[in-house]
C-alpha cells in the first residue's frame, strides 16, 4: 500500500502533476464488435474506457478523453482508439497523419477540489461526458504493467466530383506499446454520465450497462514505442473510413452518422 510520504511532488500548480481520471464501463458485446473493422477483433470482456487528462503537450496544457474498446489485433490483446478529443487545434492534424491517432476537437473541464473530483466534455455543443465522485484516498499501485493501442493509418485516394473509391496509401494498424508504472492511484466513488451527442454517440453506440471502475492514476511513463503492426483489407475496410470530425465515430462525409 502506498503511504502519503510517496505521494506526488512538484511547484504548486505544475500541470505535470494532474492525475488521469480513469474510467472502465461494460457495454453490449455486439456494440463493440459493430464498431470494429475487419481485423480487429473484440477483446475478452466488452469494456470501454475512457481516460481524461490534463498534460502538457509540448509544453502546454492539453485538456483531453480518451475513448477506447477492449480489442485483439495479430493475437495481441489491447484497445481500439476510437477517438482523443482534446482542446489544442494544433496537435490534431499532425498526430493523425504521422502516427493514424484519431484526434479530433472538444472541450474538456476537469478538476479536484479535496476530496471531490468532476469532469465535463463538449464537443459541438453537446455535452457527451459527465463525471462527479469523490476520492476514497490512495490505494495499491500494483506492479508495472504493458499496454498495446490499437490506431489505423490511411490515405483515401484522390477524387474529383465523386466519392473516393480506394486508397493512395491503404489502412494499416498502427500498435502503440507502451509500458508505465504507477506512481500514485486513488480510488474514486463516482458517477459516470452519459448524454445524447450526434457527434460523439456513446449513448447509442457503447451504452453503458454497468460502471466498473473509477480512480485517479499518476502514472510513470517508462516506455512507449508505435510501428506499423499490419495492414488491414482495403475493400472491406472502405466502409469504415468515413469517421466522425477525425475520430474513428462513423459518418459521413466527416460529420455525424445519419441513418
Amino acid at each position: 500500500m502506498s503511504n502519503e510520504s510517496s505521494a506526488p511532488q512538484g511547484n504548486p500548480g505544475d500541470i505535470v502533476n494532474w492525475p488521469m481520471l480513469k474510467i472502465k464501463y461494460r457495454t453490449d458485446p455486439d456494440k463493440i464488435a459493430a464498431l470494429l473493422p475487419p481485423g480487429i477483433e473484440p477483446g475478452a470482456e466488452p469494456n470501454v474506457n475512457l481516460t481524461i487528462y490534463n498534460f502538457p503537450v509540448p509544453d502546454e496544457p492539453e485538456y483531453g478523453i480518451v475513448t477506447s474498446v477492449d480489442a485483439v489485433y495479430d493475437g495481441i490483446a489491447g484497445e481500439y482508439t476510437l477517438g482523443y478529443g482534446i482542446d489544442q487545434e494544433s496537435a490534431i492534424f499532425i498526430s493523425q497523419e504521422t502516427n493514424g491517432q484519431p484526434k479530433y476537437p472538444c472541450t474538456t473541464e476537469f478538476y479536484r477540489l479535496g476530496p471531490q473530483v468532476k469532469a465535463r466534455c463538449t464537443h459541438q455543443g453537446y455535452t457527451f461526458v459527465e463525471f462527479q465522485g469523490f476520492s476514497r484516498g490512495p490505494s495499491d499501485p500494483g506492479e508495472p504493467f504493458q499496454q498495446n493501442e490499437f490506431w489505423l493509418k490511411y490515405s483515401r485516394a484522390v477524387s474529383v466530383g465523386g466519392p473516393a473509391t480506394g486508397f493512395d496509401f491503404p489502412p494499416h494498424v498502427v500498435r502503440v506499446r507502451s509500458e508505465y508504472g504507477t506512481a500514485w492511484r486513488e480510488e474514486v466513488d463516482g458517477k459516470l454520465t452519459l448524454r445524447d451527442s450526434p457527434w460523439d454517440p456513446l449513448t447509442t453506440l457503447l451504452p453503458m450497462r454497468e460502471q466498473l471502475t473509477s480512480y485517479l492514476w499518476w502514472p510513470t511513463f517508462l516506455d512507449r514505442e508505435m510501428t506499423l503492426a499490419g495492414q488491414l483489407d482495403a475493400e472491406k475496410f472502405l466502409p469504415y473510413a468515413d469517421t466522425i470530425s477525425g475520430s474513428r465515430w462513423p459518418g459521413t462525409n466527416g460529420g455525424p452518422k445519419r441513418d
